[in-house]
């Protein structure tokens, strides 16, 4: 089961369903056997930039940061993963520059994070064609098109996480 902690701090317009961003995840943990819970907060570009900028030292807002939980369960028996924070605008405004779906790029970022939390990473050329190749597949079942098709090689494009 998937406990979903879907905070909304964004004042943008047209932002995915709670089912949504719950079949999403789902999809994306499917692998994962055991309970998982998770935060996701949707927030401005001011929030975004501020914590890219104290995590990542980044300063601007990119679309989705990754927080997996670190805690050893001999201190914390519950299923936590960690947290996602989705910067809406960017989603949105990335959406339009790269002639995607809303829902599309909603799916795919969501289905990012959750893969960030249970370990993948796209660091290496290996394991970023690993993640990017599950993330292909999540998609499809969803019937969204493939999010790196327009790339000349597969090098992830999403600049958080």
């Amino acid at each position: 089961m998937i406990e979903l902690d879907l905070q909304i701090a964004s004042d943008a317009g047209n932002l995915p369903t709670e089912e949504q961003f719950r079949a999403w995840c789902a999809i994306a943990l499917r692998q994962r056997s055991a309970d998982s819970e998770l935060t996701i907060r949707l927030v401005d570009e001011a929030e975004g930039r501020e914590l890219n900028h104290t995590w990542r030292q980044k300063d601007y807002a990119t679309n989705v940061l990754s927080f997996p939980a670190d805690v050893p369960d001999e201190f914390l028996d519950i299923p936590l993963l960690g947290d996602l924070v989705i910067c809406a605008p960017v989603v949105e405004r990335e959406a339009a520059e790269q002639g995607k779906s809303p829902e599309a790029h909603w799916a795919h970022l969501v289905i990012h994070g959750c893969l960030h939390l249970l370990g993948y990473d796209h660091i290496e050329d290996e394991e970023a064609e690993e993640m990017e190749a599950l993330e292909r597949e999540l998609l499809a079942e969803l019937g969204h098109p493939d999010p790196y098709a327009d790339e000349d090689e597969p090098t992830h494009n999403t600049e958080g996480s």
